[in-house]
C-alpha cells in the first residue's frame, strides 16, 4: 500500500512539474493518473486477499468509487478553503504557486487512502469461511 501511495505521489508531482496545466489535458491527466492508482489499490487488495472473480469485480469497483469520493471531498472541503486563503491571481495551476504541487500531492494521497478505505469498510461486512461455519 505504502508503494501504491509513493507511486501516485510520484506520477502526480510528474504530471505537475512536465504536463499540461492550462488546458482541459492537464486535469484529465491528473485524473488518468488517480485512475491508475485506484485501479492498483483494487487489484492490490484482491490478490492480496485471495479473492476469486467477483471478489475481484467488487474489490475494483470499490475502489474506484471510493476513489473518487475521496477526491471529490478532497477538493471541495479541503483544497477549496484553502485556496482562500492565499493571495493567487488567477487558477492555481497556472500561477505556478508552490502550493500547486503540495496540492496535487496530498489529493493522490488522499484519494489512494479514499480508495483503500472504502475497500476495508466492505471488508468488515464480508463473511469468511471460518465464521460461516460457526
Amino acid at each position: 500500500m505504502k508503494t501504491i501511495i509513493l507511486l501516485a505521489v510520484a506520477a502526480s508531482f510528474l504530471v505537475a512539474v512536465f504536463g499540461p496545466t492550462a488546458s482541459v489535458g492537464g486535469p484529465m491527466t491528473v485524473m488518468f493518473v488517480m485512475f491508475l492508482a485506484m485501479l492498483a489499490v483494487g487489484i492490490y487488495e484482491a490478490v492480496s486477499n485471495r479473492r476469486g472473480p467477483l471478489g475481484w469485480v467488487v474489490n475494483i469497483v470499490l475502489a474506484v468509487i471510493g476513489g473518487f469520493v475521496a477526491a471529490i471531498f478532497t477538493g471541495l472541503a479541503i483544497v477549496e478553503p484553502m485556496l482562500s486563503q492565499f493571495p493567487i491571481n488567477g487558477s492555481l495551476a497556472s500561477s505556478g504557486h508552490p502550493l500547486f504541487y503540495v496540492v496535487s500531492a496530498g489529493t493522490a494521497v488522499l484519494t489512494v487512502l479514499g480508495s483503500w478505505l472504502a475497500i476495508q469498510i466492505v471488508n468488515r461486512f464480508r463473511q469468511s469461511p471460518a465464521r460461516a461455519q460457526t
